[in-house]
């Protein structure tokens, strides 16, 4: 299996490779030059980790055996991503069971198991600087993943003024010798712009380079990252196929809330090697660029940003949709980098009605602000008993608008105690301060346990305290790691 870059197809690099460096040396993403086939009935009867392990061994042509034993061994579910019944047409997709409670453990769980095998298979000792941009929920899970792994080191940088209490504690307070985390003066689509410069940055990667260090990512943007992911769009419609709720062969349809796009665009390619999709529905909050998008054609960032209850979803600069462009332009890299050359300097850019019609047919699209999904919160818990944290809220207030013509899989993202006082305010109930006793009044609610790794995360000593300006992210990388 070879790669290539969104932005020019000459470019061919190992899988391995494509892991190691996490973006392409252009500025491109790496993407697989053929789709592999992996047959859904496969893996009916066949637990997460299998399924897991034959979407791995289809991308990746280095040993990947036991690599996802071992990432989900530590999930506090027997299931990693249990599918849940609402009731005959509407299920839940339960990705947030891993050591820090969001659906980014799914796949940084094996990340740093996929970035040890790939370096060995190219015989590369170098040391990994793993730099990741968050918008609240990637950097806790890049950095939880990553500690104290032999051989890497891991920088996370997050808006310090749009994240949750929970998620900020949760960096702030990160065990580990190797990791680090910084709040920036900006959001998250600066982080994450200036990590991208750092990839590119030659007098950067030169005084690392002195170092034996190499940069590496561990944001969607790496196809390492991205690739667990699509199992569990096989997964969820084995699981429905092995509990009788539907027959094989037969259509459903996916929401997913997504900011950055790299969850729902996994689903595209589970859709492209046979999972029988009907349509995947892109959930957005009020910064709702992507629906904006697939409704007229132009990505347009020039536009109020807004600090939301939902604040993963808070980003305008959606890097995956580049490799669905990539795609359903059938491989243009020259007009996808012409793309992000006018998002670069215009702030905006317009694909043809023909690339337009294409991810039309595949993608619906509806969005909801914050008060539909506190109203979505309440609904849900009123009718079935169920909580769902923001993210997953505008999901469903997605979904409840819609006709569900097709059995439909919400992908729920987030534990709700990760934003308790969103959730508590939906349930009418005050909240002052963020503190454990918040997410105790939640426990005492909806009867459900407190994440001990959540709670604790108040009580943990403050590790890591530091905040600069958006403008300084790359020289704090040459500072810290490079002198």
């Amino acid at each position: 299996m070879m790669y290539t870059s969104t932005r020019d197809t000459s470019v061919s690099v190992s899988a391995a490779k494509a892991v190691i460096d996490g973006i392409a040396a252009d500025g491109g993403l790496y993407v697989p030059k053929s789709l592999p086939s992996v047959d859904y009935r496969s893996m009916l009867g066949l637990d997460y980790a299998a399924r897991v392990e034959k979407v791995l061994s289809a991308f990746f042509d280095f040993d990947v055996k036991g690599i996802a034993d071992k990432a989900y061994s530590s999930f506090d579910s027997g299931d990693p991503a249990p599918v849940v019944k609402l009731d005959d047409k509407l299920y839940m997709l339960e990705l947030w069971h891993g050591k820090t409670c969001a659906f980014k453990d799914m796949a940084l769980s094996v990340l740093p198991h996929l970035l040890a095998a790939a370096k060995k298979a190219e015989g590369d000792s170098r040391e990994t600087l793993v730099l990741v941009a968050t918008s609240g929920d990637t950097g806790k899970a890049a950095l939880e993943g990553f500690r104290d792994v032999d051989g890497v080191k891991v920088c996370v940088f997050y808006p310090t003024d749009g994240v949750s209490k929970v998620q900020k504690l949760s960096m702030q307070t990160q065990d580990g010798d190797n990791v680090y985390s910084v709040g920036i003066k900006g959001n998250f689509d600066e982080a994450q712009s200036a990590v991208k410069r750092a990839f590119r940055d030659e007098q950067l990667i030169g005084a690392l380079a002195e170092k034996n260090i190499v940069m590496s990512s561990a944001n969607s943007i790496n196809i390492g990252r991205l690739v667990p992911q699509i199992a569990y769009y096989f997964s969820a419609y084995c699981d429905l196929v092995d509990s009788d709720e539907i027959t094989a062969g037969s259509k459903v349809d996916f929401v997913v809330p997504t900011g950055n796009f790299g969850n729902i665009l996994a689903g595209y390619y589970a859709r492209a090697m046979g999972v029988p999709i009907n349509r995947l529905v892109c959930a957005s909050n009020k910064n709702n660029v992507l629906t904006d998008f697939i409704e007229t054609g132009t990505y347009d960032i020039n536009r109020e940003f807004f600090k939301t209850l939902s604040p993963s979803m808070d980003i305008l600069v959606s890097s995956n949709l580049e490799r669905l462009l990539f795609e359903v332009s059938g491989h243009d890299g020259e007009a996808v980098g012409a793309y992000m050359t006018k998002l670069t300097d215009k702030g905006r850019y317009d694909v043809s009605p023909e690339v337009i019609d294409k991810i039309r047919t595949i993608f619906a699209c509806g969005y909801a602000d914050d008060d539909d999904c506190l109203e979505a919160i309440a609904e849900a818990f009123d009718e079935y008993g169920y909580v769902l944290d923001p993210h997953t809220a505008a999901a469903y207030s997605v979904a409840e608008s819609r006709e569900l013509s097709y059995p439909t899989v919400i992908a729920s993202t987030a534990s709700p105690f990760k934003f308790a006082p969103a959730v508590l305010t939906a349930l009418d109930e005050k909240v002052g301060e963020v503190t454990a006793k918040t997410l105790g009044l939640l426990s005492d609610i909806t009867a459900l346990d407190v994440p001990v790794q959540l709670a604790e995360v108040f009580t943990k000593p403050l590790r890591f305290t530091e905040i600069i300006d958006k403008d300084e992210i790359l020289d704090f990388i040459a500072r810290k790691f490079g002198e």
